[in-house]
């Protein structure tokens, strides 16, 4: 390979180029690390004798560039130096998970079901509570609201048909389904001092049932289906503060043994001051002397359906004009939405009534359902007679 620089003599005006060398090594010095030098070196042609370092392909007077573009004070760094910054990702929404997501579904899906809404939770959270909403909720479907009928079909399942069998002999009375586990409500007087206690679904299958505890300052009883079968139709109980004198009623029971007798009417009164007996007793003499189960009480001071005793309690009442006949007694006095706003309880029938004027006269009376909601723990620990 061959040198890159001339030997001595070889360079006819060896003066100016020692010059020119002079200056070449003042500007190396300048500029210690000259890479494109090395890498454009002379030629070793004949016809370099001619050449100078002016026309060599890097002059020593001109400083190299640098290996790299100096970056321009506040730009954005090259793609070279680093990699582009992104914005950070914004961080995913988590979605609710466990109890927190299943209770608002059943939140919404409840604000869609309408009068569907405290059965819907009771079936998903399994508990045995009672179903319970305001007047406002509808049980009864959009098509057939604020109809009889409607009322009917919706409610009619719920209704129970009871015979009680006492020293007495046998009475009938009514009762509702409030819980899935076949706990029943209706009157202590229905049930009052019996030995056997047979319930009639609305399907027509019968079960016996036990009393749970009994209330006879409120004329209450709550009773429960031994082996309740799946799948019972519970009521839905409404609120029976925000009933108005003149609001449209539905009354479902067993008249005469009647099942699943439907009447309607209004609601005529409210706050009636009904006095009943609490004396048993009472009850059964008046079965044994042809009462059809009619329980003696008082109203307005005069006693109706015969001698309430000298053991008495007195309760507010509804009042309906609702056809309620014997053994209506435990039933249930409905709303047009389909809500139980009342157990019917006392109807007055005049004793010397003959065949041609037998019959309701439209004096009908209901313990407020507020009243039955209120005592349900006291029944359940057995009642305030135990």
């Amino acid at each position: 390979m061959t040198e890159s620089f001339r030997r001595s003599g070889e360079y006819p005006q060896g003066d100016q180029q020692q010059s020119a060398y002079t200056q070449g090594d003042a500007q190396q010095s300048a500029y210690p690390q000259q890479p494109y030098a090395s890498a454009h070196p002379a030629s070793s042609s004949s016809d370099s004798d001619s050449a100078d370092f002016s026309t060599s392909s890097v002059n020593p007077e001109w400083p190299p560039p640098p290996a790299y573009e100096p970056a321009q004070q506040g730009a954005a760094p090259t793609a070279l130096l680093t990699e582009p910054v992104s914005p950070a990702p914004a961080a995913p929404r988590r979605r609710a998970k466990g109890p927190l997501a299943l209770l608002a579904a059943v939140a919404i899906a409840a604000a869609a079901v309408g009068g569907g809404t405290a059965y819907a939770f009771q079936e998903l959270t399994g508990n045995d509570t009672v179903a319970s909403s305001s007047t406002s909720t509808s049980v009864v479907p959009t098509s057939e609201k604020g109809t009889v009928a409607g009322v009917a079909k919706a409610v009619s399942p719920s209704i129970v048909e009871i015979s009680a069998t006492s020293n007495a002999g046998q009475s009938t009375g009514s009762g509702v389904i409030i819980t899935s586990g076949g706990e029943i409500i209706t009157n202590n007087h229905v049930v009052s001092g019996a030995s056997e206690i047979k319930v009639q679904l609305s399907n027509g299958k019968s079960y016996t049932a036990k009393v749970v505890g009994t209330d006879s300052k409120k004329d209450l009883a709550l009773i429960k289906l031994e082996d309740a079968p799946s799948g019972l139709t519970v009521a839905t109980l409404g609120d029976s503060a925000g009933v108005k004198v003149g609001d449209q009623v539905v009354a479902i029971g067993s008249p005469e043994g009647l099942t699943g007798t439907v009447t309607s009417g209004i609601v005529s009164a409210l706050n009636r001051d009904v006095t009943v007996s609490t004396d048993e007793s009472q009850g059964q003499q008046q079965q044994q002397q042809g009462g059809g189960g009619q329980w003696p009480f008082e109203f307005g001071g005069q006693e109706f359906n015969g001698d309430t005793g000298s053991s008495t309690t007195t309760y507010k009442a509804l009042q309906t004009d609702a056809s309620l006949n014997p053994g209506n007694s435990g039933g249930a006095l409905i709303d047009m939405n389909g809500n139980i706003i009342g157990i019917n309880s006392a109807m007055y029938s005049a004793a010397d009534a003959t065949s041609s004027s037998a019959g309701s006269v439209g004096l009908g009376f209901a313990i407020p359902i507020n009243t039955v909601k209120a005592d349900l723990d006291t029944l359940r620990a057995g009642g305030s007679d135990s």
